[in-house]
Formats: structure tokens, C-alpha cells, sequence
């Protein structure tokens, strides 16, 4: 398979995720390029530091564009999502783990929470409940 066959192949699969697992998958990307920029700072590769960085941050970027402003919890999501940036740019500024470290924690929290949320959807569309 060819990288244009390959693009292509991820593409479609992109629009048959279902929108919770998409959302997961990112939450697993912001955790693992936070982790490696973590790793980065502590070995003093600072550009390895800043590509991580600016991936996590266009992940929250894509947090922020997609957020249904309709739903009950979209003003307090913001808030999070725009203090996740905040903490991503001061490390990246800094090149400071200890944004990060707060950040990781609140990401995987967050992602816990999703996955339940979607576990539980999925649950009650099965049940018709």
C-alpha cells in the first residue's frame, strides 16, 4: 500500500469512528506526545520538546473548534480546554515539566470520564433505556 492509498484508507476510516472514539483516540494522543515532550525537557532535547508540545496543543485546539456550545457542561469544557492550552504554552515557553505534569493529570482524568460516559451510552442505546 502506497502513502496515498494509505491517507486515503485513513480518511474513511476516520468518518466511521464513532464520535466518542474519537475523542478518546485524541485524548490518548494529547497524553502521549505531553509524556514525550516530558521526556524531551528532562533529556534537554528542546526542539523534540517543542514538536511534542505544539502536537498536544493543536489536539486541544481541536478540542476547542469541535465543542458542542449547546451542551450543559460546554462553558466549564472551555474554560479546561483553555487552561490545557495555557499549560502547554508555559511549558513550551519555559520548557517547565511541571505544567505538564498538572496537565497529564487532568487529560487522564478526563479521558477516564469520556470512556465511562461512552460505555454507559452505548449501554442504554442497547437497552433502549
Amino acid at each position: 500500500m502506497n502513502k496515498l492509498q494509505r491517507d486515503k484508507y485513513l480518511q474513511q476510516s476516520m468518518k466511521t469512528i464513532p464520535p466518542a472514539q474519537l475523542l478518546i483516540m485524541l485524548y490518548d494522543g494529547a497524553i502521549r506526545f505531553t509524556k514525550l515532550a516530558i521526556e524531551a525537557i528532562e533529556q534537554k532535547k528542546l526542539v523534540d520538546a517543542h514538536v511534542n508540545l505544539i502536537k498536544a496543543q493543536d489536539i486541544v485546539q481541536e478540542f476547542i473548534i469541535t465543542l458542542d456550545h449547546n451542551a450543559p457542561v460546554a462553558e466549564g469544557l472551555l474554560k479546561l480546554y483553555d487552561y490545557f492550552y495555557y499549560l502547554l504554552v508555559q511549558a513550551n515557553v519555559k520548557k517547565d515539566v511541571k505544567p505538564l505534569h498538572e496537565l497529564l493529570g487532568y487529560l487522564t482524568e478526563l479521558k477516564e470520564t469520556w470512556g465511562q460516559a461512552a460505555r454507559l451510552a452505548l449501554q442504554t442505546a442497547k437497552t433502549g433505556e
